[in-house]
């Protein structure tokens, strides 16, 4: 197995801290925001044998599996991470594997330079997430019931707020929804500048329910994703708790510490709550207009003390097994790629010693023997 040397996006929206105090090392006063363990090629992990991409190029059936080849192609599926969040992160939608393909085939045709900002496939994969708590974690997902969004409004007493209550309550559910995203999205600039700038001193002032939405407003002034936000629900993880993100699905991660692991894929339509572009037509092409619970996930245990977190989804799977002292070695021996991250105490992994933030690289088939007092999230595929 290969140790991980794995590089930290600094993006905006990052804490300063969260991945530092993880690692052990020194804050540098910049955010830390992500760091990404896998074959991305926009980071890929550095090993002793070169970049882990370069590592699974050279011998994809002898690195990933013959079975993970035949199903997903000659490249790891899915991209790991560690995401703090310091500030609330875009609000996004990630289309499916049909229309990722088709919106990725249509750019391409129309030539639409890869690195343009107005571009929205940058590959033709789909993007299903799933993130994990280490800490208290806040997020976005999913819109709440168009009823109790109305009552929510209404309670602001913010007069231009009520054109999208009477929507939101003689509509059915997906009209509802789908006509008043429309209708913030598309409102004049300056108009809806000063509506936003209306609700966040009313959510300020009366704090409670409304207190995430005035938080996302102190980042996003005038924003009109902050009213897009507040269509969804409100999440609060508790560490261990996990959310999955799949096709279509508005969400936004706010605050918090986490394992996030995906499908290799970039493409991302934004809601609000960013300066970059938003493609509302191609956002309503993509998002399910439909109210439900965002439905927190918890690991399921099995007899051998791992616990999974079972998603629909076969490029990712995730678990993890929290090691109490004395339990001997633990055999993860699998026929698939795996990558192994400690986030508490201290677990050797084969030969290497692993602490919290530190990783290694599982080759299918490749021995993997574990061991110490801690918690070990690994990620592997469904094949």
């Amino acid at each position: 197995m290969d140790r991980l040397d794995n590089t930290v996006r600094p993006y905006a929206w990052g804490s300063t801290t969260a991945i530092p105090t993880l690692l052990g090392t020194e804050p540098t006063g910049e955010p830390q925001a992500e760091m990404w363990m896998g074959a991305h090629p926009g980071a890929p992990s550095r090993t002793g044998r070169g970049t882990l991409a370069e590592v699974v190029d050279a011998d994809p059936e002898k690195e990933l599996g013959a079975a993970s080849v035949a199903k997903f192609g000659p490249r790891l599926p899915f991209l790991l991470k560690l995401l703090a969040a310091g500030a609330p992160l875009s609000l996004q939608v990630h289309p499916d594997l049909a229309q990722a393909q088709q919106g990725y085939e249509d750019e391409e045709r129309r030539g639409v330079p890869l690195d343009a900002p107005h571009r929205n496939y940058k590959d033709a994969n789909h993007k299903p997430e799933l993130v994990c708590a280490l800490t208290d974690f806040d997020g976005l997902c999913g819109f709440r019931p168009p009823a109790e969004t109305a009552d929510l409004f209404d309670g602001l007493g913010v007069a231009s707020l009520k054109p999208y209550v009477d929507l939101l309550r003689a509509h059915p559910e997906d009209a509802a929804l789908r006509e008043v995203l429309t209708a913030v999205l598309t409102a004049d600039p300056e108009d809806m500048s000063r509506t936003v700038t209306e609700t966040a001193a009313a959510c300020d002032r009366l704090g409670g329910v409304y207190r995430p939405y005035a938080d996302i407003a102190h980042h996003y002034p005038g924003d009109p994703g902050v009213l897009a936000a507040m269509l969804l629900n409100h999440v609060r993880l508790q560490p261990g708790e996990a959310l999955y993100l799949g096709a279509g699905i508005p969400h936004a991660y706010l605050n918090g510490l986490g394992v996030e692991i995906m499908a290799n894929s970039d493409n991302v339509l934004r809601c609000g709550l960013t300066p970059k572009h938003v493609d509302v037509p191609e956002l309503l092409r993509i998002v399910r207009f439909e109210a439900g619970d965002p439905g927190i996930l918890r690991p399921e245990a099995s007899p051998d003390g791992e616990e999974v977190y079972d998603t629909p989804t076969d490029e990712f799977r995730l678990s993890r097994y929290v090691l109490p002292e004395g339990t001997g070695v633990h055999d993860l021996t699998l026929s698939t790629p795996q990558i192994l991250l400690c986030t508490a105490g201290t677990v050797r992994a084969g030969e290497h010693e692993l602490r919290p933030g530190r990783s290694v690289f599982v080759p299918a088939h490749e021995k993997a023997e574990v061991s110490g007092t801690g918690t070990l999230f690994r990620a592997t595929v469904r094949v």
